[in-house]
């Protein structure tokens, strides 16, 4: 389904994800309205070469309202401008835990969507320099999207996939779930567990260096060739792991692991790490 050109505002389009997303949709077919409260954020846009719009004039006029701002600020942005939308808009959250949450403010007749991209995965196959020097996505390396809709409504599905494509491009595949499965997987699967697992090898690796006293250069060559061949093994089936290092595995998981880690998958400890990234007493859904 080919989707006609949209007016996609951007709300937040001074910060981090804001100027992210509106430097893709600059560059699209696609016509840009780019809101911003804080003037350094204003700044930003304005150097960028874009012209800062009235939060309000810009979500009159669009297809897809971006709301590229923090989750804590969600629900009191929401509030404010979901009532400002016109009939068939599609309201866009980067992150799942306020829409999760219950947090956002809602409309009959506008459609939710929320998407999260995926990264440009380690095992992606790299030819530029951009490409290599893009870890985080959105500017040259490819990378999936996984995404939710609160709709079952095609047009609207694909003018959604057509602005997730456009605010994380280049985009290989949009994976469509639902919003309690992509909480699930952010934050559970890759916060709770993967960005802590990368917290803990920057520890272990302070932990080398500086009570070891191995050289940092030699500490940091051997860490990161072997998690890369750790993900690769484990992830991939590249190759098995030796019979030497699966004791020291054993040693490891005994020694750092709690036996009921899995919990972390349970519908309640959901509620509660998203409790406390949103600063509230309790998720209520």
């Amino acid at each position: 389904m080919t989707t006609p050109q949209l007016n996609i505002a951007v709300i937040g389009a001074g910060g981090k994800m804001g100027m992210r997303v509106s430097n893709n949709i600059a560059t699209s077919r696609h016509d840009g309205y780019y809101s911003e409260v804080s003037p350094a954020g204003q700044d930003r846009v304005r150097e960028a070469g874009r012209t800062i719009t009235d939060a309000s004039d810009a979500v009159a006029e669009a297809d897809v309202v971006v709301l590229a701002v923090p989750d804590l600020a969600l629900q009191a942005v929401s509030a404010e401008l979901v009532p400002q939308a016109k009939p068939g808009a599609v309201i866009l959250t980067l992150d799942p835990a306020a829409a999760y949450a219950g947090l956002l403010a809602t409309r009959d007749d506008v459609v939710f969507a929320v998407a999260h991209p995926c990264h440009p995965s380690i095992f992606l196959e790299r030819h530029t320099p951009e490409e290599y020097a893009d870890t985080f996505g959105g500017i040259a390396a490819p990378q999936d999207v996984v995404a939710a809709i609160e709709s079952e409504d095609a047009e609207k599905k694909a003018i959604a996939e057509e602005a997730v494509r456009v605010i994380y491009a280049p985009v290989i595949d949009v994976h469509w779930v639902t919003v309690k499965q992509l909480a699930q997987l952010e934050p559970t699967l890759v916060e709770t567990i993967a960005c802590m697992i990368g917290g803990l090898l920057k520890e272990s690796l302070h932990e080398a260096v500086h009570t070891m006293g191995v050289p940092e250069p030699a500490a940091r060559a051997i860490l990161l060739g072997h998690t890369q061949v750790a993900l690769a093994n484990s992830l991939n089936g590249d190759n098995p792991f030796s019979d030497a290092c699966l004791i020291a595995m054993d040693y490891g998981r005994e020694s750092i692991i709690k036996d009921d880690w899995k919990k972390v998958f349970r519908d309640d400890e959901l509620d509660t790490v998203l409790a406390r990234m949103l600063r509230l007493d309790a998720v209520a859904r």
